[in-house]
């Protein structure tokens, strides 16, 4: 009993995430740059789990999909209240700009709010992971390892353990 119920568990999970892609590709198809407004976006994706102001005076919303989904989004408003941009920011060209001495706010600022993160007492480092899927699906973490909790010291990239895929089972 116990292991049809972890396959039911871990099925319904799936379907959840797939269901949850789907409806963020129907919410972005709804959205068209320099027409939609934040209230459309709004509308559509909730209350963003950051707000970053721009120097333009436009602001970019965050849409964390973390510790479940392997997307982030950044959602750019113009000065003028209409969408600029959809981003999904977990990407290898993102994840190549994330460099040693770099500030874990640039990070947090870049790739959105991480899935997990761990501290290792007797290395002294702590590891920032995001979930993120190779194509044509390969679940994998990104993970940023600070020493002082503030400043990159490395960037590792791996599969994801802790991902339905790589649990195995029945």
């Amino acid at each position: 009993m116990p292991i049809h119920f972890t396959a039911l568990a871990l099925a319904a999970a799936a379907f959840s995430l797939m269901a949850l892609a789907g409806c963020d590709a129907q919410r972005i198809s709804e959205l068209q740059p320099g027409v939609s407004t934040e209230a459309d976006v709004r509308d559509r994706f909730g209350n963003p789990e950051a707000i970053w102001e721009e120097a333009d005076g436009a602001r970019t919303f965050e849409y964390n999909r973390q510790p479940a989904g392997q997307v982030n989004y950044m959602i750019t408003v113009g000065a003028d209240g209409r969408l600029v941009a959809v981003r999904q920011v977990l990407t290898p060209g993102n994840f190549a700009r994330i460099t040693p001495g770099m500030d874990m706010a640039q990070v947090r600022r870049s790739l959105g709010k991480p899935a997990k993160v761990t501290s290792y007492w007797l290395s002294g480092e702590t590891h920032h992971d995001w979930r993120f899927a190779e194509p044509p699906n390969i679940p994998m973490l990104f993970t940023v390892v600070t020493r002082d909790g503030s400043t990159v010291l490395r960037t590792q990239i791996g599969p994801d353990m802790e991902a339905p895929d790589n649990k195995g089972g029945r």
